[in-house]
């Protein structure tokens, strides 16, 4: 199958021809504004499914909006018509199609275009109505505020927020490319507007202060829940706004005789990660808790664990190689040491189930074997 994507260079066109390709899609036509009008009509000509992504959103002439949202469109149209073919078309309009503003008038004239496609051919024409989409590439300084606003803040620079009330309705990139690619699924027979989601409502101010938090995280070591729904698509954004020379950064290392820890990142409620090193004959621990508990995995060296229940004194041991991928797991009421029982040095992965809190540290210093 011949795919067509005009707008193949732009924001969204750059992550569907990606994701198509990904699937095997290897008959792809990118259509840019370089493109050819010779070119163009050869690649519509043999088009088996259209997705007509190309658009103007700021032009420095006005009258562009009307040249590219609607007659460009309605060229598109044409062609099409003229294979003699029922070939589908998908159509990115704006939900500003109902506005009466320069631009909304041309998307919704670029909509009526491919619905009399549609109509006169018998085709597949489906209209997208797309609030503001946000993800990676999209172009900051441009005519998105996520865009400009994480491209500044992932480099240090101030960002303008003039009414941080302003509401927001925003559509993750992956989403709407999900939903374009199951348009090409012979079973899905949807014509005419089809909605996108899920939409995210949100302001400005929210957004900013959720990057800013996003930005701290490498300071703060805190990371917000960014696993799911909206925080998880922002978050995956912000970082790809990282520059290169951004991608790494530096973390605080306690050192002493007993050897290294380091501290790699805290949840908001779902505790912390670490790692330590002890050089051969060292322990550490000697302490129990009365709720908190770890998680340790040996990635280096041999370890012993030791274990003393506080109130019976009964007493355990495990031995852990560096290659054997075994978690061990402190139980509160028991103090715990671990000693480096190898010729090398030790490195051990730590979570625990809670951030230290100073105040209230839960550990009490208790040996094993007193």
């Amino acid at each position: 199958m011949r795919i067509v994507v005009t707008g193949g260079d732009g924001f969204i066109g750059r992550n569907l021809r990606v994701r198509l390709r990904e699937l095997g899609h290897a008959d792809l036509v990118s259509v840019t504004r370089g493109t050819r009008a010779d070119a163009l009509q050869a690649a519509l000509k043999s088009a088996d499914f259209v997705f007509h992504l190309a658009g103007a959103n700021r032009p420095v002439d006005p009258s562009e909006f009307t040249e590219v949202n609607a007659r460009f469109t309605a060229a598109v149209c044409a062609a099409l018509r003229a294979t003699g073919r029922p070939v589908p078309i998908i159509y990115s309009s704006s939900t500003q199609a109902s506005l009466e503003t320069p631009y909304g008038r041309s998307k919704r004239a670029g909509e009526v275009e491919v619905e009399r496609y549609g109509a006169t051919t018998g085709s597949r024409a489906v209209v997208l109505r797309l609030p503001n989409v946000f993800g990676k590439w999209c172009r900051p300084n441009y005519n998105s505020m996520v865009a400009t606003f994480c491209h500044n803040i992932a480099r240090g620079l101030p960002i303008t927020v003039h009414d941080p009330a302003a509401q927001l309705w925003l559509l993750y990139i992956d989403d709407v490319v999900e939903a374009m690619i199951q348009m090409l699924d012979p079973a899905d027979v949807r014509s005419g507007l089809v909605e996108v989601g899920p939409v995210y409502a949100t302001s400005v101010g929210d957004v900013a202060a959720m990057l800013e938090e996003f930005a701290a995280s490498r300071r703060t070591l805190t990371i917000p829940r960014v696993g799911v729904g909206f925080t998880r698509a922002l978050y995956s954004t912000y970082v790809s706004y990282l520059p290169p020379d951004h991608f790494a950064y530096g973390l605080r290392r306690h050192a002493d005789p007993r050897g290294v820890f380091v501290e790699m990142l805290r949840t908001v409620d779902s505790g912390q990660f670490s790692y330590f090193t002890a050089p051969p004959g060292v322990t550490r621990g000697e302490h129990y808790h009365h709720s908190k508990t770890e998680k340790f995995l040996v990635v280096k060296g041999t370890a012993r664990f030791g274990f003393r229940h506080v109130v019976t004194d009964e007493t355990f041991e495990i031995l852990v190689e560096g290659d054997a991928s075994r978690v061990v797991e402190t139980v509160p009421g028991w103090a715990h040491n671990i000693t480096n029982v190898g010729a090398e040095e030790m490195v051990v992965l730590l979570w625990a189930n809670e951030v230290f809190d100073p105040q209230k540290p839960d550990t009490i210093a208790s040996a094993v074997n007193p």
